[in-house]
């Protein structure tokens, strides 16, 4: 049997959630052959992935949305999972993307050939792409995280991550475990524990937890938003700048943040009448150190009386549940990781060799994880991310991110064509230069100050990220693509 033919492109993109499907339509606009890889068998990244009970979004919809593309009838404010999908399904289909979505392709490496001045990507299953410009829309929260437990292979129940929810186990009368209280486990909690029989919450680290309630949006007022010009806009702008009051505290001034753990406090006196569970769930660092949870039911679910939050560290696993520090065996019959992603290390998953065959993981293990704007990376030509090194956020919507950058690639990729070149590739010096200010800007930062361990740094302890300020801020970095800042490839 021989091997298919190379599939040749002139941009390939990595993914299909918001910054996949984005950027797609960005090439299309601009008359850019382009082909988008997707690794599942169906659009939408994180929001096709996580089906887990109470999956919802801890942005407004509104602002958690292509301004390009608006949807005046959400039906809550934070819109759950399913609505968010649909939202992305509709948005493939009015711009005609399937065609170009190649999925079950997940790829596997890429290598850069310095004489045709092409990038080679190779899926798993062996196929080969050669394509001009390689965009990576992947991400970084697409890799479940579990930890390496001791004994968790001995395990005889049913035990998944938040991310692969499997919908086949009944929890009707079990006894389940949840595994961490983050952004998953505070939407799952108050979901499951009306069904459970016992619900164990394990929790290393409390978080800070604001209130929220998330009603439906009344049809009198979705109906305004369609029929009434300015009002939609007038809305996520009024979304956009609250959320940038929270950064400029998380940024600039991190006292001010103290307002918020008041309410955070007051939060698990209003639901939490116990003087020790409240000890227990109240955070000794400062709110934005890790990201700041809403939820008007995660305390509640706490409160009831099936659930027990258990503090002593897991030492071990048992076929018939888990062992603590404590020396205490608490059984089990499922166990839900709600342990989140391979963030700092998610460049590991695939392999990219560039000019003479440089290695970026290996680069990126010595160094640490870095780029020009968070996009595009020192010495490695045409290559792109999208919500890249240091340009996730804590506070406002990533889709105004994502759209920024796929401004700024876009706009290189004209660039390159207008010079009549090949592509073009970031100088070591600019890329450095811009990295020294970022990391200089993020230590006055509420996310490097807080007095917390999160997921933001990464094994050296250094915040690879998050941006250093408002969004704004981003945007205007990214407006245009600064030349000096490149070489370009010469044309054959």
């Amino acid at each position: 049997m021989t091997a298919a033919q190379p599939v040749h492109t002139r941009a390939l993109v990595i993914g299909s959630g918001f910054s996949g499907l984005g950027m797609g339509i960005a090439l299309q606009k601009q008359g850019v052959d382009f082909l988008i890889l997707e690794k599942a068998d169906e659009i939408g990244g994180t929001w096709r992935d996580n089906t887990y009970p109470g999956c919802a979004c801890d942005i407004p919809s509104h602002m958690y949305s292509f301004s390009f593309e608006p949807k005046p009838d959400w039906s809550h404010m934070w819109s759950f999972q399913p609505e968010i999908q649909d939202y992305l399904l509709g948005v493939t289909a009015k711009y005609g993307l399937r065609p170009h979505i190649r999925f079950g392709t997940h790829v596997d490496r890429a290598h850069w050939d310095d004489a045709e001045m092409r990038w080679h990507v190779f899926s798993k299953d062996g196929q080969e792409f050669v394509t001009q410009y390689l965009i990576s829309g992947a991400g970084g929260l697409h890799v479940p995280l579990i930890p390496d437990f001791e004994g968790l292979d001995q395990f005889g129940g049913a035990a998944f991550h938040s991310a692969q929810w499997d919908h086949s186990v009944d929890l009707t009368g079990k006894r389940v475990a949840v595994i961490g209280t983050g952004a998953s486990a505070i939407q799952i909690v108050p979901e499951i524990v009306k069904d459970v029989a016992e619900l164990q919450l394990y929790q290393r680290t409390p978080a800070w937890v604001m209130p929220r309630p998330n009603n439906p949006i009344p049809p009198w007022l979705r109906r305004v938003f369609a029929r009434v010009p300015g009002t939609r806009a007038a809305m996520r702008a009024g979304i956009y700048w609250i959320h940038e009051g929270v950064g400029f505290a998380m940024t600039q001034q991190p006292r001010l943040l103290k307002i918020g753990e008041l309410m955070g406090k007051w939060n698990i006196r209003h639901h939490i009448k116990d003087p020790e569970l409240q000890r227990k769930l109240t955070p000794d660092y400062r709110a934005g150190c890790k990201r700041i949870l809403n939820s008007d039911t995660y305390y509640r679910g706490i409160a009831d009386p099936r659930t027990q939050v258990i503090t002593s560290g897991i030492s071990r696993f048992t076929p018939g549940g888990i062992v603590t520090a404590d020396g205490t065996e608490h059984a089990a019959d499922v166990v839900v990781f709600a342990t989140g992603f391979h963030v700092t290390d998610s460049y590991t998953y695939v392999d990219i060799k560039g000019p003479g065959g440089e290695d970026l993981v290996d680069r990126w293990n010595r160094e640490g994880m870095s780029a020009l704007r968070g996009i595009a990376v020192a010495d490695m030509p045409n290559l792109f991310f999208l919500l890249g090194p240091n340009t996730a956020l804590g506070h406002n919507s990533v889709v105004f991110m994502i759209e920024s950058q796929i401004r700024y690639v876009a706009q290189a990729i004209e660039a390159a064509d207008r010079a009549g070149a090949q592509g073009l590739a970031p100088t070591r010096a600019a890329a450095d230069r811009y990295n020294q200010r970022l990391q200089h800007d993020l230590a006055r930062t509420v996310f490097n100050t807080g007095g917390c361990r999160s997921w933001y740094m990464d094994s050296h302890g250094v915040n690879r990220t998050l941006w250093s300020g408002m969004t704004w801020q981003y945007w205007l970095a990214t407006r245009t693509v600064d030349m000096d800042e490149y070489r370009l490839l010469e044309a054959r």
